[in-house]
């Protein structure tokens, strides 16, 4: 009997040993934040002040050639999610707008993030945007109505979500879908609220700040995918940050941002758990310029929210994706360096399994390569050889470390030239760039490099086909993918 009890004694000491072994994880995703919004990103063309995420920068590894998987954020977020490049998917284009909205864009079968890492134990919280597709129901299962025509009308209160955030593998969830339904706040799989829009990025920090609080203090790690509704669009910084930055409410709201995304890293510090949590810090896609008035802030304040690269949400051009990417573990990872390292936000998945000590399936993860390495040493030798762009109108680019493929004669997006206005003015249907010595992809020199057009466009056909980038048995997509989707392009609102 006192062997049996000694046993039971050592089983349980050893696996709170292991549990405290793992870091906590949190994810901070801004919405629709530039590259150049960042100021210690770019010090030469960014006026807006982003004191708490310099700061930060200062004590973590900073990738300088990071990207989304996608130009807009429903793709991007799905790649975030489960490893896996969204064109594989319905999603061939756009966002998930009004009606395609109401069926996930996830599979309930497919391996997500959170569901990876609770088989590490470790619990698992949503908090804020989700844009990934739900619908709402009433008492009686039956759909609820969410607009009428163009007009939001719904959910009321009582409304019940039975396919969102924590049937994908969170525990809980606090937060919104996307931004036309904003004011509507929904707890785990109830709308419990509604709430101006001003006063969600403060109620989502409040929210992670709590969580952390709480999660301090048992024995489990935490992995927390905390996706900001800011600085997208509708701009509404709250009445303390209206006026900060002297050039209008959009710089106004990444201020605020910035403040909040500072107070959620002082939560970590407060609660005595900041050296044991790896930190990522980021954006879903690029800067939104009509949303930002981009051609304002350049020609008025000097402020470039895509710093020296060309283009902005929505386009194939690396102001599209290229996006804010800094990692933080004290002891771990070499605080205040930089990596100039291509990469993918699809990496969160590998990585948190190699954090975690877990082996990938497979059919997870698929696309999603393990940066520990890099993490834990900068110059470390990688496999991350490629990654696949995609614009909003699913136009597609394959990227190398030197050189980067574009499948469109124009942006993929809404810069000029648009791909329509490049067919009418008769521009090569594929650009080429030296990102080595060409960043700002001006010239493009597909003429110049046949053979390697042909190599790289074979390359992104094979990654396609295979259903997979990384190696392992093959897979399938969930629908036929066009790679090349040539033609006028018909224009589809995002959110």
């Amino acid at each position: 009997m006192k062997i049996s009890k000694l046993i039971v004694l050592f089983i349980l000491i050893t696996t709170y040993a292991s549990a405290q072994q793992k870091p906590n994880i949190l994810y901070i995703i801004c919405d629709d934040l530039g590259y150049g919004d960042v100021q210690v990103l770019n010090p030469e063309k960014g006026k807006i002040l982003t004191p708490k995420i310099d700061a930060f920068a200062k004590e973590a590894m900073t990738f300088t050639d990071a990207h989304s998987a996608s130009a807009v954020c429903t793709p991007s977020r799905y790649a975030i999610l489960t490893g896996r490049y969204s064109w594989r998917s319905r999603l061939q284009h756009g966002v998930l707008a009004s009606g395609d909205e109401l069926e996930p864009l996830i599979a309930e079968d497919l391996m997500t993030v959170p569901k990876l890492l609770k088989k590490a134990g470790y619990k698992t919280a949503a908090i804020g945007k989700w844009h990934l597709g739900f619908k709402f129901v009433d008492d009686e299962g039956e759909p609820v109505p969410v607009y009428n025509g163009k007009k939001v009308i719904g959910p009321a209160i009582g409304s019940t979500v039975p396919n969102g955030p924590i049937s994908r593998g969170f525990d809980s969830y606090i937060g919104f879908h996307h931004s036309r339904v904003m004011q509507t706040v929904i707890k785990d799989d109830k709308v419990v609220d509604k709430m101006p829009p001003i006063q969600m990025l403060q109620f989502l920090g409040d929210h992670a700040e709590d969580y952390i609080a709480k999660a301090s203090k048992t024995e489990e790690p935490f992995f927390m995918y905390l996706a900001l509704n800011s600085p997208h669009s509708p701009v509404v910084p709250s009445k303390a940050w209206q006026g900060k930055s002297g050039m209008g409410a959009y710089a106004d709201f990444v201020m605020e941002t910035d403040d909040v995304v500072g107070r959620v890293l002082d939560a970590l510090e407060k609660n005595g758990i900041a050296d044991n949590t790896l930190v990522f810090f980021t954006s879903d896609n690029g800067c939104s310029a009509p949303v930002a008035k981009a051609g304002k802030l350049e020609k008025e304040f000097g402020h470039y929210p895509s710093a020296n690269f060309r283009g902005y949400k929505s386009d194939i051009w690396e102001g599209g994706h290229r996006i804010p990417f800094m990692v933080r573990w004290p002891g771990e990872i070499e605080a205040n360096s930089i990596n100039d390292k291509l990469i993918c936000q699809t990496s969160l998945m590998a990585t948190c399994a190699a954090v975690a000590g877990l082996n990938l399936d497979d059919n997870s993860g698929v696309d999603s390569y393990s940066i520990l390495p890099m993490l834990e040493n900068k110059k470390a030798k990688t496999d991350y050889n490629v990654v696949v762009h995609h614009s909003i109108n699913g136009k597609f680019s394959l990227r190398n470390k030197k050189w980067k493929l574009e499948l469109t004669p124009g942006s993929g997006g809404w810069s000029n030239p648009t791909d329509n206005k490049a067919i009418d003015e008769n521009y090569p249907d594929i650009q080429l760039y030296n990102m080595k010595t060409d960043a700002q992809e001006t010239t493009n020199v597909y003429d110049k490099h046949p053979k390697l057009v042909k190599k790289m466009t074979a390359q992104l056909k094979e990654i396609i086909e295979n259903g997979r980038t990384t190696s392992g048995a093959l897979q399938q997509n969930d629908v036929t993918v066009d790679m090349y989707k040539k033609g006028k392009t018909i224009k589809k609102s995002a959110h």
